[in-house]
């Protein structure tokens, strides 16, 4: 499984993308993939791993503050997820995973960690030495070979916020991600053993065209309050240095243009977001074109992290291989969705506390089951 962080859901329609096109042609496509809320990198990886929404796993955002713990800033341990991420699963189930920089795996989860796994993260690793990787890994002896491959890759996302998605600069990334996509078909073909091998290529995330900011923490003080932001796009969580001010700065956020607000304690189902402990006091979400964050000279082009139900924060979901039918044709998927999928693929139970849906009636499988393919059979689940 690939993930193109910022892979908006129609870029793929803007330019020539081969690899794309001949996942789209051979096997299965979505007509977008409903992130989390709110839709930024790290909950909708961990939802994507999971099966759950951030609620349930509590990656709320790439930066946010827990009462006990203290500051989350893109951290890689896993001991910060609160539910089984799809590695673990398979781990325990018997079944060997590698994870190259997936959001969450840098560390052990509740005494398990991925057969194979690089770390620290570094963004510098090009998508080449990611596909020799993953290749070096499907090359493994039987008994040695992962049957989980998760892997990150650094997508259109940057080019997004800095150009904006409509850029020609994003359509240019995507055409380079596409061929190292295309280095990556060319090795599972030259392998041969795509009647055991299912290769997903999703996002996390869009990306939507913005030009206002909002800066909270100013806006506040303006009213005389005082306030940690925790600002994640078009989502910021508040932290009142006195929490008795709380209906006054509630009031004062509501009063902006283009804000919604609510207490944490208060906040609509509808987000997944309620009980974690880790959205400060107030939660505060905006939608395209602004986006919170102070403005310090031109603000970027493009952001993400709004609501899920903004249309431009879908993202990308292909698939092709064993358990997949030639011109398999879904409609919107969700990030939950992935998790439980990818466990049928591989013949397990998915993540504890998942609560997605396997795609797989959606995904016209062929005849070939896990027990039939010519793929080793789990082992014994390790201790």
């Amino acid at each position: 499984m690939v993930s193109l962080d910022g892979a908006r859901f129609d870029y793929p329609e803007r330019t020539a993308l081969p690899g794309l096109e001949r996942i789209r042609r051979e096997g299965a496509s979505a007509g977008s993939l409903r992130p989390v809320t709110p839709s930024s990198t790290f909950p909708s990886h961990v939802s994507l791993a999971t099966g759950t929404y951030p609620d349930r796993h509590g990656i709320v955002a790439n930066r946010f503050r827990d009462p006990q713990r203290g500051e989350f800033d893109y951290s890689d341990e896993s001991d910060w997820l609160r539910a089984e991420p799809l590695w673990i699963a398979a781990e325990r189930q018997g079944l060997r995973a590698a994870v190259l920089f997936w959001v969450g795996s840098g560390s052990e989860w509740r005494g398990r960690a991925a057969s194979y796994r690089r770390t620290p993260f570094d963004p510098r690793v090009s998508e080449r030495e990611k596909v020799d990787q993953i290749l070096d890994w499907l090359r493994l002896p039987a008994q040695r070979r992962p049957r989980l491959v998760m892997s990150w890759w650094h997508g259109p996302d940057r080019v997004g916020h800095r150009k904006g998605p409509d850029s020609p600069a994003v359509d240019e990334q995507m055409a380079r991600q596409d061929a190292e996509l295309v280095r990556l078909l060319e090795g599972l073909d030259a392998l041969d053993r795509w009647d055991c091998t299912t290769l997903i290529v999703l996002g996390d995330h869009g990306m939507a065209r913005v030009g206002r900011s909002i800066d909270l923490r100013l806006e506040l003080r303006r009213q005389g309050l005082r306030a940690k932001v925790w600002n994640s796009g078009g989502t910021a969580y508040v932290e009142l240095s006195e929490r008795e001010t709380l209906s006054r700065a509630l009031e004062s956020l509501r009063a902006l243009e283009g804000v919604e607000a609510y207490p944490s304690a208060a906040l609509p189902e509808r987000y997944r977001l309620a009980g974690t402990g880790r959205t400060g006091d107030l939660v505060a979400f905006t939608t395209p074109p602004f986006r919170f964050g102070r403005s310090l000279g031109l603000p970027p082009r493009g952001a993400h992290g709004y609501p899920a139900e903004v249309e431009s924060m879908g993202s990308i979901f292909f698939a092709l291989g064993r358990g997949v039918g030639a011109g398999a044709r879904l409609g919107r998927v969700r990030a939950i969705d992935v998790a439980p999928s990818v466990a049928a693929l591989l013949g397990i139970e998915p993540p504890l506390a998942s609560e997605g849906r396997s795609l797989l009636p959606e995904l016209a499988p062929r005849e070939c089951s896990p027990t039939r393919c010519s793929c080793p059979e789990p082992a014994a689940p390790r201790s």
